[in-house]
């Protein structure tokens, strides 16, 4: 099983047109996150790309070739790339690009986000949100396959017979499908074999569990070797030296995020009770001390049997050394502990 950790780069906007000062130390941060991420023996950094003020993250190819330079083994993923309102073409030519600086670690995480403000910004209509996405997909793993390509669709100028370039270093990039609950998106991966990713953000990750089937169900019925399946979890995380830090670390900034979305969209906001309940032992929130964090990580690999783990950090609002300790006692400490309990159980099963 792998472990990672997610960013969409939390900023408090500064509402200028230069000398942003903020944006440039959280740069820097998430940057070091980055480097020690790879020194505490994680698996995987993703970075999410968000078009809005308190996002900094709006091209994560470029801060993935960063930390490329100055990491040796970490994967390196969007989280997600919004395919819907990118050009196949060019998200394909930067993570190549990635590719090659990092010697082979480069992945996609594709989807069509959360937000909407990349549709207008880029020219789309939220009309063709699902068709944007489905043709794009399509075009993005076309290149993946071949160098030269020929194409036509109804959202974008036909290609003939044209080479894209760089090719990365890896025989394919790893484009993984990334969704929030929507069944259509989840069978779409299996059916077309690709990795899926899950953001629970919200809800009992149980309820999550026939999103899980559905993908195995979708993958079985196209032919696909179920050996290949790969399945990740995504989950907002931090980790303290007790449950009651992290808890009072990570409450203030996550329910400032969740209430200004969810002003937007309509939501109650959020009580420390109700936060309180989502970070217990079948709740969404994997805010706590190692020894729970790890306990709930097994009872997750037993819910979904999934292959990877990636740990969403909040980064605006809590401290950047708090924020650097979580992610060292994640690989340090917890990510250690859940493959040893996972090796034991697999010897005993074997035996």
């Amino acid at each position: 099983m792998e472990f990672g950790i997610s960013s969409f780069g939390e900023v408090a906007p500064a509402h200028v047109a230069g000398g942003d000062q903020v944006a440039a130390q959280r740069m820097q941060e998430l940057l070091a996150m980055g480097r020690l991420a790879d020194e505490v023996g994680l698996d995987v950094l993703a970075l999410g790309e968000h078009h809005r003020p308190d996002f900094i993250i709006s091209a994560p190819e470029v801060i993935l070739a960063a930390v490329a330079a100055q990491t040796k083994r970490i994967r390196l993923s969007s989280a997600v790339t919004v395919l819907s309102s990118v050009d196949p073409v060019r998200t394909f030519q930067n993570f190549a690009t990635v590719d090659l600086i990092s010697g082979g670690r480069a992945e996609i995480l594709a989807g069509r986000g959360s937000f909407v403000e990349s549709f207008p910004l880029f020219g789309y209509d939220l009309k063709d949100y699902d068709s944007l996405f489905i043709e794009k997909l399509q075009l993005l793993l076309e290149i993946n396959k071949q160098e030269i390509i020929s194409w036509q669709g109804q959202h974008r100028a036909a290609i003939a017979a044209k080479g894209v370039y760089p090719r990365p270093v890896q025989p394919q990039l790893p484009v993984w499908i990334g969704v929030g609950g929507t069944p259509a998106s989840v069978a779409r991966a299996g059916h077309l074999g690709l990795p899926l990713t899950i953001a629970i953000l919200g809800g009992a990750p149980a309820q999550y569990v026939a999103f899980t089937d559905l993908y195995r169900q979708a993958y079985r019925e196209a032919g696909h070797e179920e050996a290949n399946q790969q399945i990740a979890i995504n989950c907002h995380f931090h980790v303290a030296e007790t449950a009651k830090q992290a808890a009072d670390e990570f409450f203030p900034p996550y329910s400032q995020l969740m209430n200004r979305i969810g002003r937007e969209r309509g939501w109650r906001p959020m009580s420390r009770q109700q936060f309180d309940y989502l970070c217990g032992p079948e709740g969404p929130l994997f805010v706590g001390s190692v020894p729970q964090l790890i306990d709930k990580l097994l009872y997750q690999k037993e819910l979904f049997n999934n292959t990877r783990f990636l740990a969403q950090l909040v980064v605006e609002g809590i401290p950047h050394a708090s924020v650097m300790r979580s992610v060292e006692l994640f690989g340090r400490e917890v990510a250690p502990a859940v493959r040893a309990a996972l090796a034991s159980t697999s010897s005993h099963v074997a035996v």
